[in-house]
């Protein structure tokens, strides 16, 4: 009997260890954006807080093409966690849009971050007043293919316009801002947290305004595209508006592979919830993490672990 309570008690030493052990060898990498955009300082933050916090998960973060090259990436399995717009996700998941051929399934959510901001610049001595004002100008509609260009068609249509109706220009954010300095273009958009530093720069060379979308537009976005939610730009976001600015907005979102360990995706979603001041301290993006909005604008299936934190706490049913 001695020998047999000597024996289990060495195995559950063993099994203790061995725990211990699987616990601090938790290792992710993440997949965010270009070094000079939000994605990739905020992962950083994401990151230093949940090993901080968590004390054995531990996360590299990586720079990449952004959302479509990390959906990617999180499809082949080559990283297990990443930052994307759930506009591009919903379109990946569901074979819509650039991803017909070839959807990704291999995903999960596991939580909203804070909005990305669709936004359409224009010049404020240009004359464009309305997004019905863009028919015949020389607009940017962003990268070929990139989730920017998606949701300039889909605002576009809620006008009963298409590209064909602009002189389109494909620009990234910093190139569509010099272009407008250089009065090439009448108008761009964005598609990201604000302020948007491109816009900042240019608003220094160029008076610039964001134009504002028709109540009946929004409503009529948000009841064919899920994915987007009402948002409002405030002065306090752009100094140069004068006045509040109604548009919608997609989610950053973080997402993982759907092997990630219940207990780590848990974890993570726990760490940040409830890391709130902690993360703004380090970027202010920080500040819209909430339990409530955690869960907005999700169109794919959360993770298990995120899941069960969430209906926990009371925000999932």
């Amino acid at each position: 009997m001695k020998k047999l309570f000597t024996l289990t008690l060495v195995l559950l030493m063993v099994v203790a260890v061995c725990s211990q052990a699987i616990a601090a060898d938790v290792r992710l990498i993440m997949a965010t954006g270009g070094t000079a955009g939000t994605y990739y300082p905020y992962g950083g933050a994401l990151g230093q807080i949940i090993g901080n916090k968590t004390g054995y998960i531990r996360i590299t973060v990586n720079s990449s093409g952004a959302s479509a090259e990390n959906i990617q990436l999180i499809g082949a399995g080559e990283v297990q966690l990443a930052i994307v717009q759930n506009d591009v996700m919903d379109y990946a998941f569901n074979g819509t849009n650039t991803w017909k051929t070839e959807p990704v399934k291999r995903m999960a959510t596991l939580m909203s971050l804070y909005p990305e901001v669709c936004q359409i610049i224009v010049g404020a001595d240009s004359g464009i007043k309305t997004v019905a004002d863009l028919k015949g100008k020389s607009v940017s509609t962003g990268d070929i293919g990139s989730g920017v260009e998606t949701n300039a068609v889909q605002i576009l249509a809620a006008y009963g316009l298409t590209v064909a109706d602009l002189k389109q220009q494909h620009l990234g954010y910093a190139a569509s801002a010099e272009a407008m300095k250089d009065r090439v273009i009448d108008a761009f958009f964005v598609t990201s947290g604000t302020p948007n530093t491109a816009v900042l720069d240019l608003q220094t060379s160029r008076p610039v305004q964001v134009l504002s979308f028709d109540k009946d537009k929004i409503d009529a976005l948000i009841a064919k595209y899920p994915f987007y939610a009402k948002y409002t730009i405030t002065k306090d976001e752009y100094s140069f508006l004068p006045g509040n600015v109604d548009t919608v907005s997609v989610q950053a979102t973080l997402i993982s592979y759907p092997e990630l360990d219940e207990k780590v995706a848990y974890d993570i979603v726990k760490t940040l919830i409830e890391s709130k001041d902690e993360i703004t301290q380090v970027h202010a993006k920080g500040a819209f993490i909430s339990a409530e909005y955690a869960v907005q604008g999700v169109s794919i299936a959360f993770h298990p672990g995120a899941a069960k934190y969430f209906k926990e706490i009371g925000v999932l049913k």
